[in-house]
């Protein structure tokens, strides 16, 4: 079939090597539903606008149809010998309605046709990812929740940290909301790229448009797209849309690979503050006590994959002049593998969040450490009058006096408060604990329980919203 599509022009046979090293069947076989759905589509408006007879037009899609069940159904399959899947559907149909075949190619081409037939591939992915990313964060959110009032009542508390030094203590539902707030940004990207490529290139035929009155409104519409492309050249050969789905790709997966890369650190016993499930964990084959945790290396691995896809497209396309060019046929298979590594690991990431079992007490004893109430206790003596320059100071001789002498804050006697200024002293002291400074993060987007709860309501609320 693939020497029919150019016979004309050419005297030779296509050599054997060649013709299997520019084909793409064996990976733009995955469109062929997409492929079918466009050329019923392009059927139904040649019938309509005259250019093929009603019975033609009938005829057609109706082969269309069959064909496309017969290969959901594994009862018909894609022929092998073809170039491109365009062209293994229309031997299908040939096969059907014989020459009338010859007719559905009638003002379009496999330049526009493969520009439509991806960006139904793609729009559907971000359909796909927005809606796997809000299961994940109907998870984060549940365990948000749940961690207002699982410490003994109360809301576990983990450590925070900068430059993974112990900083000051924070909720672990703001911490796991902080991820909620980041994949909400994700679903944003994945809707946003999908808004943009919400136009149908089909009817710009090889690059120019084409002299049949064709209406390519009513094929847009039948494809769900909002619009028709306003330029026939853009039509075919931009891939804007590829760079927008794997740039939203590679964007989450910077947030998932940041999400292992924490909790790969809480579950090393050196922090002790997490446990993974035994059911998405591996062990060693040399040591026994080994528990690894494997999915979340694998995202931290992937993301590196999907951020090579994306640079790669990026390259191919920076110095393509106009219109179409094979080397566009270099953007399915970096897509495709984009496509089928977020969809198992969003699931996966699903699976394991409310799977993670928190050891809450060594999280609790640990946010304690470190110092980690020095910035209150700065704070405290600069709402006395001090100057925050002067009480960071004064705060930051005290911790190295602790460090010197082996000491925690709470150790410190009155006398020895005093000596590093006359404000410092026990009263001052006393209003430092764990669960005094935790409610005082009042500030817009802040720590504490009361804000927690509020952000909860406004997330469930996101969610609500966004359901279907």
């Amino acid at each position: 079939m693939s020497d029919l599509l150019w016979a004309g022009r050419m005297s030779e046979k296509l050599d054997d090597e060649f013709a299997v090293f520019q084909g793409s069947l064996k990976f733009d076989r995955r469109l062929v539903t997409q492929d079918i759905r466009g050329s019923i589509a392009h059927a139904e408006m040649l019938a309509l606008e005259g250019i093929l007879t009603g019975e033609e037009g009938q005829l057609i899609v109706d082969a269309l149809s069959t064909i496309d069940q017969d290969i959901a159904t594994n009862s018909s399959s894609i022929p092998e010998h073809c170039e491109d899947i365009h062209s293994a559907v229309e031997t299908l149909l040939r096969g059907k309605v014989g020459d009338l075949a010859g007719k559905l190619h009638t003002a379009r081409s496999r330049n526009d046709q493969v520009a439509t037939d991806f960006r139904l591939f793609i729009k559907e992915a971000c359909q796909e990812h927005i809606l796997a990313i809000s299961c994940l964060k109907k998870q984060l959110l549940a365990e948000a929740e749940r961690h207002l009032s699982s410490h003994n009542g109360k809301p576990a508390v983990l450590p925070g940290y900068t430059h993974l030094q112990v900083a000051q203590p924070l909720h672990l539902s703001h911490w796991l909301l902080a991820y909620f707030e980041m994949l909400t940004r994700d679903e944003s990207r994945f809707a946003a790229a999908m808004d943009r490529m919400d136009e149908c290139p089909l009817g710009a035929a090889a690059l120019c448009g084409t002299s049949w009155p064709i209406n390519r409104t009513q094929t847009a519409d039948r494809l769900g797209f909002s619009r028709p492309m306003r330029n026939s050249v853009d039509a075919v050969s931009s891939r804007d849309f590829v760079i927008d789905y794997l740039s939203a790709c590679s964007n989450l997966m910077v947030n998932l690979s940041r999400l292992a890369e924490d909790l790969i650190i809480y579950s090393t016993s050196e922090f002790g503050f997490v446990s993974m499930p035994d059911s998405l964990s591996t062990g060693s084959s040399i040591m026994p006590q080994k528990k690894n945790p494997d999915l979340c290396e694998l995202t931290r691995a992937k993301s590196g994959r999907l951020f090579g896809h994306l640079m790669g497209t990026l390259v191919v396309l920076k110095a393509l002049p106009s219109s179409y060019n094979k080397d566009l046929q270099e953007d399915k298979e970096a897509t495709f593998d984009a496509y089928d590594t977020l969809g198992p690991l969003l699931a996966l990431w699903t699976k394991l969040v409310p799977k993670l079992k928190w050891n809450l007490d060594v999280m609790h004893a640990k946010a304690c450490e470190g110092f980690s109430f020095a910035t209150d206790l700065a704070d405290e003596l600069a709402k006395l009058g001090l100057p925050f320059r002067d009480a960071h100071r004064v705060v930051g001789q005290v911790v190295s006096y602790c460090v010197e002498h082996s000491k925690r804050l709470d150790d410190l006697g009155s006398d020895e408060l005093s000596h590093f200024h006359p404000a410092l002293n026990q009263g001052v002291l006393s209003k430092i604990t764990l669960d005094l400074i935790m409610e005082r993060r009042q500030s817009f987007g802040g720590s504490s329980t009361a804000l927690i709860c509020e952000a909860i309501r406004q997330a469930r609320s996101l969610l609500a919203d966004a359901s279907p």
